[in-house]
């Protein structure tokens, strides 16, 4: 995982690969995927009872902010 300060930084990288460029997420969409239950609630002693209902919030997440190609959900 590497963090850069801005998708220009990200492009003048020398390991850049516009072939990867769908595994670039911004740092609001981050605290997004993260804040969700799937994984604030893995402490939870129900996490497993309710994990189902937390895959499609998370999957919800991801559609919402634009995530859902094959790089994201593989089949």
């Amino acid at each position: 995982m590497h963090f850069f300060r801005s998708e220009e930084h990200l492009r003048n990288w020398a390991d850049f690969s516009s072939d990867k460029e769908e595994g670039t997420v911004a740092l609001n969409d981050l605290v997004k995927m993260f804040s969700s239950n799937f994984f604030r609630r893995r402490l939870d002693p129900d996490y497993v009872s309710n994990l189902q209902e937390y895959i499609g919030e998370f999957l919800a997440t991801m559609k919402e902010i634009g995530k859902t190609g094959p790089y994201w959900l593989p089949s």
